[in-house]
This record gives structure tokens, sequence and C-alpha cells, in this order.
């Protein structure tokens, strides 16, 4: 269902809302454009920095009031760098917590829209989450929402006043109660990094919890380390990392086996899978790295194997 927002919208307590960003190596100049676009729309920001190394975080985020750094020496993964900043932000006393990846900028007043939404919907039943809808930052392209479907996803960008129901949100730009995290779970933390906000939304679904894709929240951001122009897609293929294909496959195996994974999902995933292996097998160099990654990770998941990158695997 697509619901159309009121014309008048009320103003976000940004009191009640700390953003989290977790950081890894970031760009230092994109990391000062996003964390101004959130420092004046929230309330307090907690950056946990998850064992950046050469990339000085704590130089770059300067002497910013309203900003708390939590730095780790190592990296501990997306799922508990994520879960470390909400228990931050609940140790300081907020109830709401926007969810931030190092490269999104929000659009001014996304969190405004994103408030309002959350509120009105909230009346109707429980609301796991409301997220923008964001613009990749290297194409240009409008991403949609999407509600699943066989054999193809349902991608719904909808229009301005829209609010789309839809069945999954990315991390970034997601407003969460604390009291929805809470009832739902934290990130599963053996998932390291991929995948995780698909088995947070599967969890949040099945308990019950809707979530909504708010069409008038704009922020931009970029998925994958590379775009590649594509005849079959005009938004392009995006393109990871060979060590990320490990994690990429390896989980999707994983929420394969979970209960609690859409079943319609798994019948229109696995196809997809399987084209991913092909094509990064065969097209895109280093060809054997990507196999070999790929493969360990299928692997891995058939096992259950969880958590970091296995020893001597890069």
């Amino acid at each position: 269902m697509i619901q159309q927002s009121p014309a008048s919208l009320s103003a976000t307590d940004a009191s009640r809302v700390c953003a989290v960003i977790v950081t890894y190596g970031p760009d230092p100049v994109l990391l000062q454009r996003v964390v101004d676009s959130v420092l004046q729309q929230v309330g307090h920001l907690v950056v946990f920095d998850n064992g950046s190394g050469d990339v000085d975080v704590t130089a770059i985020l300067g002497d910013r009031a309203g900003v708390t750094l939590v730095a780790s020496p190592r990296n501990v993964g997306l799922g508990c760098a994520l879960n470390r900043a909400y228990e931050t932000a609940d140790a300081l006393g907020f109830d709401h917590v926007l969810l931030m990846d190092q490269d999104s900028v929000l659009a001014p007043g996304m969190v405004d829209v994103l408030w309002t939404a959350l509120i009105e919907l909230a009346q109707a039943g429980p609301v796991a989450a409301v997220g923008p809808q964001f613009r990749d930052s290297r194409s240009g392209v409008l991403a949609p929402f999407v509600r699943f479907g066989f054999p193809l996803n349902h991608k719904l960008r909808g229009g301005p006043g829209q609010r789309v129901s839809c069945d999954f949100l990315i991390t970034s730009g997601s407003l969460v109660p604390m009291k929805a995290l809470q009832a739902i779970g934290p990130m599963d933390e053996g998932l390291f990094i991929d995948n995780l906000d698909m088995d947070w939304c599967f969890r949040a679904k099945r308990a019950g919890y809707a979530l909504y894709g708010i069409c008038d929240a704009q922020m931009s951001h970029s998925i994958g380390e590379e775009l590649l122009p594509s005849r079959a897609k005009a938004d392009g293929v995006i393109v990871h990392k060979p060590f990320r294909l490990y994690f990429i496959m390896r989980n999707r195996v994983l929420l394969y086996a979970r209960a609690y994974t859409p079943r319609v999902w798994i019948a229109q995933d696995i196809p997809r899978l399987l084209l991913k292996l092909v094509g990064n097998g065969l097209f895109l160099a280093p060809r054997r790295v990507r196999l070999r990654f790929m493969l360990k990770g299928l692997w891995d998941g058939v096992r259950g194997v969880t958590g970091g990158l296995p020893p001597g695997s890069r």
C-alpha cells in the first residue's frame, strides 16, 4: 500500500534523535560533508570508528560539539559496530536512532520528514523503521523501495508526498525507535558486514512490525565500490571488492536457512546469486580471485560459518 502524507508536517524533536555513523577508512572530505548534513538535524551524533588505521577520524571530526567518538583498535564488523553505537546512544538517553553510512549525505530537513512520518504511521500499528529515498551519488538514479515478489521484486519509486509500505530498507538513513530495536533485537554480529539490514528487516516483519519508505525524505548515497554502465540496467551494475563477495555469498546462504526469511525472497534471490557468481567469475577482473572468494563464501554458508574473514583468505 502507498499512503499519502498529510499537507501539514510537525517538526522533529531533534533532542530525541541520535545519529550513528560507522566509519572505516573514510574519505575525509566526504565524511565532513556527511557530519555537517547530520549534525544540524539531530540532537547528537555517535561515530564508531571501526579500526580505520591510517585515517585519523578524530582529526576529521575536530572539536565539533554534539559528537561522541567510539574508537575500536580493529575492525570488529559492521554489525558489532552498530550494536555498540546503539548502546552508546541508549546510554546517552536517546529513544530514536538515525543509522548512517560514512558516505550518505542528508538533504536539508530529511530527519524532520522521517520523524513526522514515523509518528503518524505508528498510530496505525508498530513501525520498525522509516527510511529515505536515496539518489546514487555516481549515476544520479533514484533508488526504488522494494516489495518482495516472484519471479521478480516489485520496485516502487513513488512520488512526492507518498509513503511506501515495503519489505526492506537499507541501513543508512533509517530512523528507528529504540523500543522497536529492543523488541526486534540487535544486528546479527555473526554476519559481520553484508545483508545485516536484510536480516534485521526479515525479523522485523516476522515480529509484526512495518517498514516504510518516505519519498519526501531524500539523501545521496552509493552502494558498492564501483558502478559500471550497463545496457541491461539503467542504474548500472554494482561492483564490490573481491573480499566482500565472500560475505555476500556466505550470508545469503545463511539467510536461506533461517525460519523467518521469506520463502518468496529465497526463490527469487537464488537465481540472482547464481548470476553474480557467473558475472564476477567470468567477466570482472581479477576473475580467479573473485571466484575463490565466492566459492569459499558459498561453502562456509553451507557449513554455517559466521564471523569475520577467515584467516589467510586475503
